[in-house]
């Protein structure tokens, strides 16, 4: 598979977005064995990055669920682990009285990259990631404690999500040159809004990881290419499905997007990454961007 980096990591251009084994619009989910088969789908494929959050979990009190999927799946794999980057995501609460609540302060977020090292069973996080901003917290306070975690060797590199540009601007500025790994932010053709952080990324060399690529887990993914028939009609040109020519568009945006298209079938996972050798012509490609009304 073609590669691309995020931060100092080599990466797969797909990755896989494991979010809706534990956690999707229709709140159904596989058994524990099926999860496993989809991660070592993935991995089969040429998947070297997986994405996952603290909060990616049937309930409240489940958090970590999906992290500990991952655990076991890389634990039980055949092949070689060493080159797989596993990112996760802190900052959101969840709890009895609150479900989905923020909290950016230090004391949460040692407590939460703590209890994802043992989920994950890493002794530290390569790759961790700011979930949402707490609006009753200084943005640059927050990213400042993300870096006091990494000065303490919990974590190795940091990014950001669901971030504006004033935020990842905010965030370079803390953080300094290269500071910043990646921003991970909702874009896909049902939801181009933050095809501005995209090319701010680009211009300053970010890696931009698209959440739902494809257009989400509650049916926006599987009806993609009936919502945008001009996906449908190129998928069939090329005899592949529309989701791969919505991931291969992506991909041609900037050589730093990494779609991170979620999957809790192992067909899902292993038809999204065929979408990195999918090559499509200017025209194809300027239609797919008329479709989705942005200017390239």
């Amino acid at each position: 598979m073609d590669q691309r980096t995020i931060g100092p990591y080599t990466v797969s251009a797909i990755g896989l977005g494991a979010m809706p084994m534990s956690m999707n619009g229709d709140r159904v989910y596989p058994d524990h064995d099926d999860a496993i088969a989809t991660v070592h789908a993935a991995l089969e494929a040429g998947v070297t990055f997986i994405d996952t959050a603290d909060i990616y979990a049937p309930s409240w009190d489940t958090m970590g669920h999906n992290e500990r999927i991952v655990r076991d799946a890389l634990v039980t794999w055949g092949g070689s682990t060493d080159g797989i980057l596993v990112a996760t995501k802190g900052g959101i609460t969840r709890t009895a009285e609150k479900d989905f609540g923020r909290d950016g302060s230090l004391a949460y977020l040692r407590s939460a990259v703590q209890k994802s090292l043992q989920n994950l069973g890493v002794d530290v996080i390569d790759l961790y990631q700011y979930h949402r901003p707490d609006r009753w917290l200084v943005y640059g306070e927050i990213i400042d404690n993300l870096k006091t975690l990494q000065s303490e060797g919990l974590i190795r590199e940091i990014g950001i999500s669901n971030a504006s540009v004033e935020e990842i601007e905010i965030a370079r500025q803390v953080l300094g040159d290269g500071g910043l790994a990646s921003v991970q932010n909702e874009f896909s053709p049902r939801h181009p809004g933050s095809y501005g952080e995209l090319r701010y990324c680009d211009e300053h060399g970010i890696a931009f990881l698209p959440w739902s690529p494809l257009g989400g887990t509650g049916g926006g993914a599987r009806a993609v290419g009936e919502r945008f028939g001009v996906f449908r009609e190129i998928g069939e040109a090329h005899g592949v499905s529309p989701q791969q020519v919505v991931l291969a568009w992506e991909l041609s945006l900037s050589p730093v997007v990494v779609p991170i298209p979620g999957a809790r079938r192992a067909a899902s996972i292993a038809d999204s990454a065929r979408a990195a050798d999918l090559h499509l012509s200017a025209d194809e490609l300027a239609r797919c961007a008329a479709a989705v009304n942005i200017e390239v």
